[in-house]
């Protein structure tokens, strides 16, 4: 019996959380080419506001939301910006799908009682909720903010995004990403219990 020959596909360039296939599908051209077009422009020596505008004027038909992302990651990928920062600090985003109504995992968030069994020793201040939508919150330490927003997905489920902004440095960011997946995770065995 002949051995049939396995190649290993190689694993496709991702770059500011997108696949080259999905930029090349939105832009028209891949990550390494993106690279060498802003190189070429002198994008390296650029800051975020003169990169947008050298994509502005070449490819506004891309959109704001494009450009944003090329030029994002053209940073990432140049050593410009480190995963997770934004110009105000770093940030990071955390999701989980429940099994529970969008109103009961609001509550969960909006009742002190409740929340301290998840998010315990927490000290924050909702400065803004909108009823099974989103709450605006400050953060225990005064410094940093977190936004809560909750998505329905479909009848008794629903999506809790949480953004966490402004935090100091990666390391921060990192312990914020991995504390966020563990409280919601809490979050998810008492509700669903």
């Amino acid at each position: 019996m002949a051995k049939t020959k396995t190649t290993k596909k190689k694993p496709a360039s991702k770059t500011a959380g997108m696949s080259d296939a999905a930029v090349r599908a939105k832009t028209g051209k891949t990550w390494p080419q993106w690279i060498k077009v802003l190189d070429a422009a002198g994008c390296r020596k650029m800051n975020h506001k003169e990169i947008v505008a050298v994509l502005t004027q070449e490819y506004r038909k891309m959109g704001g939301w494009w450009i944003q992302m090329v030029t994002v990651g053209y940073e990432q990928a140049r050593g410009l910006r480190e995963k997770h920062q934004k110009p105000e600090g770093y940030e990071i985003g955390v999701s989980k799908t429940i099994a529970v109504s969008v109103s009961k995992a609001f509550d969960a968030w909006r009742d002190a009682r409740t929340r301290n069994r998840w998010l315990p020793g927490a000290a924050i201040e909702i400065r803004k909720a909108t009823r099974n939508k989103s709450m605006r919150i400050t953060w225990s330490d005064q410094k940093t903010s977190v936004d809560a927003n909750f998505y329905a997905k479909g009848a008794g489920k629903c999506q809790i995004a949480v953004q966490h902004r402004k935090l100091t440095n990666a390391r921060q960011a990192a312990a914020k990403k991995a504390f966020w997946a563990k409280a919601l995770g809490r979050l998810i065995e008492i509700l669903e219990a």
